[in-house]
């Protein structure tokens, strides 16, 4: 799925990430109170940065992780389109350990692999599956994967942890999945700041 991936991102990069960044807009009402955070992109993920500079010129408060521990949940740090980024031991980019950390009510997570119900692959860490769920036993949180067209499968493996997504968007299309309607709670309901 990497080499698709990284295939795919090499002859489409830009006008993915613009078509991606145009589809998220029109589906995703994101209030100006919102805090989004997403990733900077690595290893072939479609890069989010023409859609965080669409919100943060619409005054949306913007985050980026930080891996702060081994096996512990992502730490969202405020991060503004053009400010600098630090090296992560992964090779990941992140924000300076000095910026603030913020909670989001948006997540804009990377896709290796997804599918129609919502549950998606990574990198095998677990980082967003913890993140997601101690976000969402915090309170609303609104989880979008994004990711290629071509990163859809008919179904992903998952575990009992895995924490699925409330919306897809792709370049493609965009879809809240079969299994969010078990979730509605926590996707309904975020537009209430």
């Amino acid at each position: 799925m990497r080499d698709l991936r990284a295939g795919v991102h090499a002859l489409e990069a830009t006008s993915a990430a613009l078509a991606l960044r145009d589809r998220f807009l029109a589906q995703i009402e994101v209030p100006q109170s919102a805090v989004v955070a997403a990733y900077a992109a690595f290893g072939g993920e479609i890069d989010p940065l023409p859609l965080l500079e669409a919100l943060g010129a619409r005054g949306v408060r913007l985050a980026l992780p930080v891996v702060e521990a081994k096996a512990a949940p992502l730490v969202f740090r405020a991060w503004q389109p053009g400010a600098p980024l630090v090296p992560h031991r992964f090779g990941m980019a992140e924000p300076a350990r000095a910026a603030p950390a913020v909670v989001p009510d948006i997540v804009v997570v990377p896709l290796l692999a997804f599918d129609r119900q919502g549950y998606r692959l990574g990198y095998g860490g677990g980082y967003y599956d913890r993140t997601l769920a101690t976000l969402r036993k915090r309170g609303r949180v609104l989880a979008v994967g994004i990711g290629f067209a071509v990163q859809e499968m008919p179904s992903v493996p998952r575990a009992p942890h895995d924490a699925p997504l409330d919306w897809i968007v792709t370049e493609r299309a965009s879809f809240a999945p079969l299994a969010a309607d078990a979730r509605a709670d926590h996707w309904m309901s975020w537009k209430g700041f």
